[in-house]
């Protein structure tokens, strides 16, 4: 189990071995349970200017800037880039909507993983398209003791965002490894199409709605039904990768 996924990842990037030193974490549907209620405020928000979304839209665009997700919601309805005022307008509403929503609660079994994580002396990042504060804030109050503040990339960072690898990219140059040296756990399409752009292992864990061979298709090295299962996985996954504790 995981040996032929390695080896396969190791021989069709030309990497001369895989020895993980770090884990790079998505946030929303990775650490948080939060991805119901972005869907949600973006497809009220935009709903309110008149622009139609809907909740399977906002999964397969998960991961994006709220830039580059409302100008893809203006191609296609106007064929144009939304201006700044329109894009400060939406996104205005669609942060008033989720912030006055009940509070997102961890990932079952994500604070478990960051702790076995840190067990095995691996550097941890967090590496999100998301740009709420409150979201960002909550990080501490939820994983106290787990995420540095150089060690995370956000939407306030980045000026394209996935699914392009500049987010992971970025990431990567902070810890100063190797890409063969980085694990990426994912739960988006986007996102698992960025990590795998930037040349990392990416691990894609299914907590939302959308089929399996979304995440398949879209690059990931493996992919388990939700955190749970990842996390039971995991000193299986460790022992195969040569992870030492």
């Amino acid at each position: 189990m995981f040996s032929a996924e390695i080896k396969n990842f190791i021989n069709t990037s030309n990497y001369p071995t895989f020895s993980p030193k770090a884990i790079f974490f998505d946030m929303d549907g990775v650490l948080f349970d939060s991805m119901k209620t972005h869907a949600y405020a973006w497809v009220e928000a935009l709903k309110s200017f008149g622009l139609p979304f809907t909740e399977y839209e906002a999964y397969m665009n998960e991961g994006r800037t709220g830039s580059s997700t409302i100008d893809g919601v203006f191609n296609k309805v106007h064929g144009r880039n939304a201006t700044e005022d329109e894009k400060q307008s939406i996104y205005r509403a669609k942060s008033k909507l989720f912030e006055a929503s009940k509070q997102s609660k961890r990932i079952p079994h994500s604070l478990e993983l960051l702790r076995k994580n840190q067990s095995q002396n691996l550097n941890i990042f967090v590496v999100t398209g998301s740009g709420q504060p409150t979201l960002l804030a909550s990080l501490d109050e939820h994983f106290p003791d787990t995420f540095e503040k150089e060690k995370m990339v956000t939407a306030f960072d980045v000026s394209i965002g996935k699914p392009n690898p500049e987010p992971y990219l970025m990431a990567l140059k902070k810890s100063g490894l190797q890409a063969w040296e980085v694990v990426v756990i994912e739960n988006a399409p986007l996102g698992v199409e960025s990590a795998s752009k930037a040349g990392l292992f990416t691990i894609a864990v299914n907590t939302g709605p959308l089929e399996p061979k979304v995440l398949w298709e879209s690059g990931a090295n493996l992919v388990f039904d939700g955190m749970t299962e990842l996390y039971n996985h995991w000193d299986k996954f460790s022992e195969v990768a040569n992870i030492n504790s």
